[in-house]
């Protein structure tokens, strides 16, 4: 069956609990209301355990089985993102600024409704380990728990995720093996010259003049430095320099991205990067400074637990409904921390076709949460078998 009748009971009940969270985004690691709704919600459902601060404002809530046994992990992420939606749904943000466009919001509804479904069902042995995350869109929530003792302290022998996806139908499932989302490095570049007036460049050091050259030769890094079979992205996101037209400024400032599946190309293009700056900045008598704010490792799913995860997603979808070979995707999750730390998978949840996340029309389907609520609780009951 698609999905399991008692979760299928509580969609009016989980609409509520994601439409608020919609209503209410929060930022970051400042994630103090979300964090503070989700364990009420968590004792309202009588789980055993529940931790508050683990992370900063991450929430990790335990509930053991009829028996004993190991414990797993499911993890939902809670945080926002700083835009401005334009939805102009009756549940959209109540923030200026702030709104959920990559759906955890849903995520966090379809975690609390798999734990209604398993405190008071039970039919597993072991324990479940709910954890509820911040910060993952700023890169800091997962290691930020990881820190705190995440897998040793609740004692996580696997940990498994999921996400929406506004790509595929609603009520699919997709995953791969091994790689499935892609590292990712942020960079900051800096440029210093002198300024000066617009008629007289012989007179300053031009820092637009060095930035465009950085900027069109990064693109080498992936045409010349990269081996075909090699994937690898290199974007630049912003250009910021001068305010008028008459004036060559002083400073001049270049932001992006690297995405990449293996840390040898990673480091490569990073280290080329760096060369490349440091190159353009001498030959144009400016100096350059490198700063980075984010470092994600890849999201690389372990075979085992992904076999056993689509198995799970086949009882929830139907085999035709489930992907399992579906092609490595170059955007980047922090969950790639806690695969690193131990064996698990993350999976997408097809929502139904529209805007993609991190756009402003971007919305969770309620109709999605079912589905994901089923999956995560039938993944307890099939890893944790009662005797």
């Amino acid at each position: 069956m698609p999905v399991l009748n008692s979760i299928a009971e509580m969609e009016a009940e989980m609409k509520g609990w994601r439409r608020h969270l919609h209503a209410h985004p929060e930022l970051g690691l400042d994630c103090q209301a979300t964090a503070a709704f989700v364990a009420a919600r968590l004792r309202e459902f009588g789980v055993d355990e529940i931790h508050e601060g683990v992370g900063r404002t991450g929430v990790v809530a335990l509930i053991r089985g009829r028996a004993g046994g190991r414990t797993l992990g499911l993890r939902a992420d809670m945080d926002a993102l700083p835009m401005t939606e334009t939805t102009g749904a009756p549940h959209a943000s109540t923030v200026p600024g702030r709104m959920h466009a990559c759906g955890h919001d849903g995520h966090t509804t379809m975690l609390l409704g798999a734990a209604k479904y398993l405190a008071q069902t039970r039919n597993f042995a072991g324990t479940v380990a709910l954890v509820f995350q911040p910060g993952e869109e700023t890169g800091e929530g997962g290691p930020a728990m990881l820190a705190d003792g995440l897998m040793e302290r609740f004692g996580i022998t696997e940990i498994h995720a999921l996400h929406t996806s506004p790509k595929q139908d609603l009520g699919t499932f997709l995953t791969r093996p091994g790689p499935f989302m892609a590292a990712v490095s942020d960079f900051d570049i800096r440029i210093f010259g002198h300024g000066g007036h617009a008629s007289r460049p012989e007179e300053a050091r031009d820092p637009v003049a060095a930035a465009l050259a950085i900027g069109n030769a990064l693109m080498t890094i992936l045409a010349r430095n990269t081996a075909a079979n090699d994937q690898l992205v290199v974007s630049i996101t912003q250009v910021q320099a001068g305010s008028t037209h008459n004036v060559i400024p002083a400073e001049a400032y270049i932001g992006g991205t690297i995405r990449s599946y293996r840390p040898e190309v990673q480091e490569m293009a990073l280290a080329r990067l760096r060369a490349i700056c440091e190159g353009v900045a001498a030959a144009m008598d400016v100096t350059v400074e490198i700063g980075r704010q984010i470092d994600l490792a890849p999201t690389v799913n372990d075979p085992e637990a992904t076999r056993f995860a689509l198995s799970v997603a086949r009882e929830v979808a139907g085999e035709g409904r489930t992907i399992g070979d579906h092609p490595p995707l170059m955007g980047s999750e922090d969950f790639g921390a806690m695969l690193a730390a131990r064996p698990g998978a993350m999976l997408f949840l097809g929502q139904g076709k529209g805007p993609g996340v991190h756009e402003t029309g971007f919305d969770f389907n309620d109709a999605a949460a079912p589905y994901g609520a089923s999956y995560f609780a039938r993944l307890v009951e099939r890893a944790l078998p009662l005797p």
